[in-house]
């Protein structure tokens, strides 16, 4: 698959698979972020992105971050860019919070996040009148089965 991409600041590297078998791609962060307790960020990646059509770009943390940042979460541990979001100012920001209670700094070229090109298709909705079947209870409904 190829994909077209736009970096903002080009004397940082493309992204880039580190191994033949990896499936996302790390973001660099293109300045340095400071990160108050308690407070939620938006670092730039220093990338826009064309999205190919029938997938999505989603975003998530390194596995390492934690280790190497304590604190520092992904609010809804997912971000999702569209397909359409890749104008001339839509750099993709990499959102961040900061849980503990210390100032976190995030420096220029430092790899927080990653990338994972997702296979995604647009439903179809057809409205019904009634639903037929048995109710499962909500959620955690299968806790006890």
């Amino acid at each position: 698959m190829r994909v077209q991409i736009k970096r903002i600041d080009e004397s940082l590297p493309l992204p880039v698979y580190k191994t033949a078998g990896s499936v996302g791609f790390d973001l660099v962060t293109r300045e340095a972020t400071v990160i108050g307790p308690g407070a939620i960020a938006r670092i730039p990646s220093n990338i826009v992105v064309q999205t190919p059509p029938g997938y999505m770009l989603l975003l998530t943390m390194r596995s390492s971050t934690p280790v190497k940042k304590p604190g520092l979460i992904k609010p809804h541990a997912i971000g999702v860019v569209d397909q359409d979001y890749c104008g001339p100012e839509d750099e993709i920001k990499f959102q961040v919070q900061n849980v503990s209670s210390v100032p976190i700094t995030v420096e220029r070229g430092e790899q927080i996040g990653q990338g994972i090109f997702v296979k995604v298709d647009q439903a179809e909705f057809v409205e019904l009148t009634e639903v037929v079947g048995a109710s499962r209870g909500g959620f955690g409904s299968t806790d006890n089965q």
